[in-house]
C-alpha cells in the first residue's frame, strides 16, 4: 500500500466560505493506490472545520453559511482577545473531521454529497490532513 497520510493545501478566499475538496481527496486516494478501506479528513485549525453535504447546488453552501451567521452573530460581547470568537464557535459546530468509506478506489458518498472545507477566519492558507486505513 502507498502513503497512508496526505496533506492537502487549501487556499481560502473569504472570511467565511465552504470549499468543495472532494476531488482533492479523490486524487489523494488514487495517488495512494488504496482500493478499499476508510479515509479520515481532519482539519488542524481552530477556526476552520470540515463537513459532508450537498455539492450539486451551491445555494446549499450559502444557506449553511447564512444560518451559521444567524446562530453565531458577530455582535455578541465576545471576550476572546483575537476577535475571532465566531470562527472558533462555527468550527466547533461543524467539527474537525469526517470519515468516509472507500470501495473499489472510490469514496462512498451519496449522489449529491461532497466534502467541504469550512473557513471561518479567512482568507488564509490552510491544510486538511487525509489519513487512510
Amino acid at each position: 500500500m502507498g502513503k497512508k497520510t496526505v496533506v492537502l493545501s487549501v487556499k481560502t478566499n473569504a472570511h467565511n466560505e465552504m470549499i468543495d475538496i472532494t476531488a482533492s481527496v479523490e486524487n489523494a486516494i488514487s495517488a495512494t493506490g488504496i482500493t478499499d478501506g476508510f479515509c479520515m479528513v481532519y482539519v488542524p485549525h481552530t477556526t476552520a472545520g470540515v463537513t459532508i453535504n450537498e455539492n450539486a447546488d451551491p445555494s446549499v453552501r450559502r444557506d449553511i453559511l447564512s444560518a451559521l451567521k444567524h446562530i453565531v452573530p458577530d455582535n455578541l460581547n465576545y471576550t476572546h482577545m483575537e476577535g475571532n470568537s465566531t470562527g472558533h464557535i462555527k468550527a466547533s459546530l461543524m467539527g474537525s473531521s469526517v470519515t468516509i468509506g472507500i470501495t473499489d478506489g472510490k469514496l462512498v458518498l451519496g449522489t449529491w454529497q461532497g466534502i467541504f472545507f469550512c473557513e471561518f477566519d479567512g482568507p488564509r492558507q490552510r491544510k486538511a490532513v487525509v489519513s487512510f486505513w
